[in-house]
């Protein structure tokens, strides 16, 4: 698959590519739900067999408001996150076994460091999978946690003679990226993968208070975007770019 998707002109839809059930998918996901914003794409490999791992950067726990939580314990704010993730991949099927919590050391502001430490252990967690493909959030984005996640990924993955492809999607902090392939969808998985994102309560409460809508809503409002950019236009779209390595 990685050498079609280099070879073929783009942009390309997903469910006009050839995939092998014997691919190794890993979600390098900065915080608790960026696995989520990609669900429909996901769920279309998991559907035909495919293996996917999910290793969570950090406990997004400064994402969560002391209203929801009832206190300002950030140990606390990160076990509900890290619950809410478990809820979510029980819903999609995943088990158990494939979630990974990194919980990699933050700034004071929640965002990883990127440090030797931390990129080492990006570096272990990669090497331990053995993903020929990784997802993870565009670094041209205006989220730190984004941006160093891809960083720290991209240092490993330029150093790995093994062919990688990183699959970087666009969410709604993304700045600009190159439309590489598209993965169309209709109502019924949109309103799957809106239970999907609910299952992020702490985001869900927060976004409809601060922005009078919900989280399913805001990452929907982004695939409806990217659908409606299409020729002919699709309801939805995830969208990423592709970048390979080795």
């Amino acid at each position: 698959m990685l050498d079609y998707l280099q070879k073929a002109k783009r942009p390309l839809s997903l469910n006009l590519i050839p995939v092998s059930r014997e691919l190794r998918l890993l979600v390098l996901a900065p915080h608790p739900d960026d696995f989520d914003a990609v669900g429909v794409t996901l769920r279309y490999f998991y559907d035909l067999g495919c293996r996917i791992d999910l290793a969570v950067v950090t406990s997004g726990a400064s994402g969560v408001e002391d209203l929801f939580s009832g206190t300002p314990d950030l140990a606390v704010k990160a076990a509900i996150r890290e619950e809410e993730q478990r809820a979510s991949c029980r819903f999609f099927g995943l088990p158990d076994a494939n979630l990974t919590f990194l919980r990699l050391p933050e700034d004071e502001e929640g965002h990883p460091m990127e440090s030797a430490e931390n990129a080492e252990r990006i570096r272990r967690c990669l090497a331990e999978n053995r993903p020929q493909i990784v997802f993870l959030p565009h670094g041209n984005d205006s989220n730190a946690g984004h941006r160093r996640t891809y960083a720290m990924f991209r240092e490993y993955a330029r150093m790995n003679s093994t062919p990688l492809a990183a699959f970087l999607n666009c969410d709604p902090k993304t700045i600009q990226m190159r439309p590489d392939l598209y993965t169309v969808f209709e109502q019924d998985a949109a309103d799957w993968k809106g239970r999907l994102l609910r299952f992020h309560q702490s985001q869900h409460q927060r976004n409809l208070r601060t922005r009078q809508h919900g989280f399913d809503e805001r990452i929907l409002a982004v695939n409806r975007a990217i659908g409606a950019e299409l020729s002919p236009p699709a309801a939805y779209a995830e969208v990423f770019e592709l970048e390979f390595f080795g």
